[in-house]
């Protein structure tokens, strides 16, 4: 028994992992028992990052281990080590792409601690902080692999990935059943299958990767289910294969405590951008991020708020939750009760006048309650969420 992880044999615009991983399970010598393969997103803002930022593990059972890396070091020569080093000429989703730096690791017995992981998916991890394998192969990618293989499942989510025929590979056009597409968007169990919005899909990648579609599930009957109504369905374009994946796709794993902080001041940058100005550092709603930026908007000095998010950078949080506990109040004049106008100071310690009708009252001030625009918790619609966000509908959820 022991555990094998992959990453990086993909490029922004060319080849990806889970496709490589399906290769490698489907050659290995039968002898090997294949246990349920694991998805892992890790940290979004690794600097040599290639496309979708997920790695790949699986439990291996074997009782011929040296039969087992024959078979892994051969097809690692003959699929993967020339997969170094690639690098296409797309600027996909503005953003420098990096060469391929491809990784595979096999723990024989003893899988490193979770506590990799959790580094791995909160911060930049670097080669230097890898457990050493039993057996490694590549460079960078050992991170990730290593990652996979030390994530211990918690509360995981699954998802069915299918992957198109050869002659479909690099183009960027894909048909899968729109209608099929619909009902399994109503299954209680799936989520972030289409924009509700838009009426777009959220299965299918835009690029010219292999797969076809991937069909994410809170159980791993639903995904199997739904992946292959889908792969079946008559105006689904033809695929090669099915393969249902546990993953940590919405569980929150990136993201630690909530922090509760007061406003200090918030300014509106381009696109509706907006920094909040906090006792705890720089809050940042980005422009996508829909309700979290218009809430954010919607705060002044004063304001107590609680928010979760990622920190890229020292002292700055990029949000992805955000939630207001106190609002300060509004302070206006009173009315004049007789002609429903708000009286008007007259000075410093000289009271209050009704503009119309001039009656008089004391200096002083009302206080108004503030509505804020959403009662709860907020997060950025359905196409501008992380893979790893966990939906805050889900949060008094005991499933």
């Amino acid at each position: 028994m022991g555990w094998l992880g992959l990453d990086d044999t993909d490029s922004l615009e060319q080849g990806c992992t889970t496709y490589t991983f399906h290769q490698l399970l489907e050659g290995l010598p039968s002898s090997v028992q294949v246990q349920t393969p694991r998805l892992v997103r890790l940290w979004p803002f690794a600097q040599q990052r290639t496309r979708g930022n997920a790695a790949v593990a699986v439990e291996l059972i074997t009782d011929d281990e040296p039969q087992l890396i024959e078979y892994l070091e051969h097809f690692w020569n003959m699929n993967i080590s020339d997969l170094a080093g690639r690098v296409s000429k797309s600027e996909h989703d503005g953003r420098a792409q990096h060469p391929s730096d491809p990784g595979m690791v096999w723990f024989s017995s003893q899988r490193p601690d979770d506590s990799f992981y959790l580094d791995s998916v909160r911060r930049e991890v670097s080669l230097h902080d890898v457990p050493p394998a039993s057996y490694s192969w590549g460079g960078l990618g050992r991170i990730g692999a290593t990652a996979a293989v030390s994530w211990r499942e918690g509360k995981p989510t699954w998802e069915a990935i299918v992957w198109r025929s050869q002659e479909r590979h690099g183009q960027n056009e894909r048909r899968v059943c729109e209608s099929t597409l619909k009902q399994i968007d109503a299954l209680p169990s799936t989520f972030l299958s289409r924009d509700p919005r838009r009426g777009t899909s959220l299965i299918a990648p835009r690029g010219p990767c292999p797969v076809l579609f991937g069909v994410r599930a809170r159980d791993a009957e639903t995904a199997k289910f739904a992946g292959s109504a889908l792969r079946e369905a008559e105006e689904t374009e033809e695929s090669i294969a099915m393969r249902v994946f546990v993953t940590n796709q919405a569980t929150d794993d990136h993201l630690g405590e909530p922090i509760q902080t007061t406003v200090l001041s918030t300014s509106v940058l381009g696109r509706g951008s907006t920094c909040i100005a906090t006792e705890h550092g720089s809050w940042m709603a980005f422009g996508e991020s829909g309700p979290v930026k218009l809430l954010a908007q919607w705060l002044e000095a004063g304001d107590v708020i609680l928010g979760n998010g990622l920190f890229p950078e020292t002292g700055v949080m990029h949000l992805e939750k955000l939630r207001l506990i106190a609002a300060v109040p509004l302070h206006e004049r009173p009315m004049c009760l007789d002609c429903n106008v708000r009286m008007k100071s007259m000075g410093s310690g000289q009271g209050c006048r009704c503009p119309k009708c001039r009656v008089r009252t004391d200096d002083k001030w009302i206080e108004l309650p503030r509505i804020p625009p959403y009662p709860s918790w907020v997060q950025p619609p359905l196409d501008a969420r992380r893979h790893l966000a966990k939906p805050v509908e889900w949060n008094n959820d005991t499933n």
